[in-house]
């Protein structure tokens, strides 16, 4: 069983919720403990794993202490929820790198299979990858998202790196990557070719300054992932209170607890990885608070991730110079979906569903003539 290779959360943790109110968010999860061992599996819908493994860092990365995220995570007070999160410890490094990689690939999948969604923190950029492998076996297609203020396309070495971890996965046989989309890039930090093979790749990028302008625009990107990696790099110096080794331009406070929130409401995330973590007193405030998001997210998910349209959604079918688009609106969340209509791409490798999310602005462009991006690389891909 590979959740035994996870060490109890920290005494200390533990110890401290004695004396602490008993309505707050410590008393509440299920921990694994020195005493108890790991907590029964069955019912849980979030479980908290550690890790440390830096090893094929390409930046260095600092050393981070999960007993002050624990600390302040416990302490925080629960919204109205109904599910149940637990803190299963932490993930020691392995003799090599390998071994932390197939590791926490098997523990990813056997929580998977339990329904149950790994929020990996800790470590650095390249572990991602062993969160992707860890879908290996459902034999099914994945969406990516990286909330990164780079590519991470480098191939600068074989090594599987926190700037290399895209071209192994690219190159990986089998091929599962069915969509990779970056939030936040940042153009001074990603080459020419990288933007060229994300464009030949018909994959999806969104820059920095579209974020911060208007966040709810990645609401649809985060709804129509798999996987969610975010990497702690991509915040300024503002949201890590540290103004000698922080970024002068990145993603705020406010806007990546934002982001965590879409990610926990879709109902399709079912991975969460945060990665290079900054060691200041103000991000280990920070960090719990974006967990929190993601968890208070979970608690509101709709359960409609519409395979096929069925009743409660508002269908609207909108004749341009070229083609037909037909959006659906869900009556329950108004959220959107606009329908890959083109006659190639209906029989494709996604044939269970023929639906892309998007935003209200997509059906108001699509009305002016004006046909979504994301749309076009969707087609592409399934072609």
């Amino acid at each position: 069983m590979s959740l035994d290779l996870l060490t109890p959360v920290p005494e200390a943790c533990v110890a401290q919720l004695s004396r602490k109110p008993k309505q707050i968010l410590g008393s509440q999860i299920l921990m694994h403990t020195q005493e108890e061992g790991i907590p029964e599996l069955k019912g849980i819908a979030a479980a908290i794993v550690t890790v440390t493994e830096k090893r094929n860092a390409y930046f260095s990365v600092a050393t981070y202490d999960s007993t002050n995220f624990r600390e302040q995570l416990y302490q925080l007070f629960p919204g109205n929820w109904h599910l149940k999160i637990a803190d299963l410890g932490n993930l020691p490094d392995g003799e090599t790198v390998e071994d932390t990689y197939f590791a926490l690939k098997e523990i990813c999948f056997e929580l998977r299979q339990y329904n149950i969604i790994p929020v990996v923190i800790g470590g650095s950029h390249d572990l991602i990858f062993p969160l992707y492998e860890s879908f290996e076996k459902n034999n099914q297609l994945v969406n990516m998202v990286s909330i990164d203020s780079q590519f991470d396309f480098s191939k600068e070495d074989e090594l599987i790196s926190g700037r290399s971890y895209m071209s192994q996965i690219l190159t990986k046989e089998p091929h599962y990557l069915n969509n990779f989309t970056n939030i936040g890039f940042q153009s001074y930090y990603c080459a020419e070719e990288e933007k060229d093979l994300m464009e030949k790749l018909c994959f999806d990028a969104m820059r920095l300054g579209m974020v911060l302008d208007d966040v709810t625009d990645v609401e649809p990107i985060l709804r129509d992932a798999d996987i969610v990696g975010i990497d702690m790099k991509c915040l300024s110096w503002h949201a890590i209170g540290d103004i000698v080794k922080g970024n002068p331009n990145g993603i705020d406070a406010k806007t990546i607890c934002a982001l965590a929130r879409y990610a926990g409401i879709s109902d399709r995330v079912s991975l969460l990885g945060l990665f290079e973590l900054p060691d200041t007193p103000i991000f280990d405030k920070l960090l719990p608070q974006i967990v929190w998001y993601f968890i208070e997210g979970m608690n509101c998910r709709f359960n409609e991730y519409p395979l096929s349209i069925g009743d409660g959604f508002l269908k609207f079918n909108v004749p341009m110079s070229n083609m037909t688009l037909t959006f659906f609106k869900s009556n329950h969340s108004g959220r959107w979906w606009v329908e890959l209509t083109d006659e190639d791409a209906l029989n494709n490798k996604l044939k269970s569903s023929t639906l892309l999310p998007c935003t209200a602005q997509d059906y108001e462009d699509a009305c002016k003539d004006k046909i979504p991006q994301r749309w076009y690389n969707a087609i592409k891909r399934l072609q």
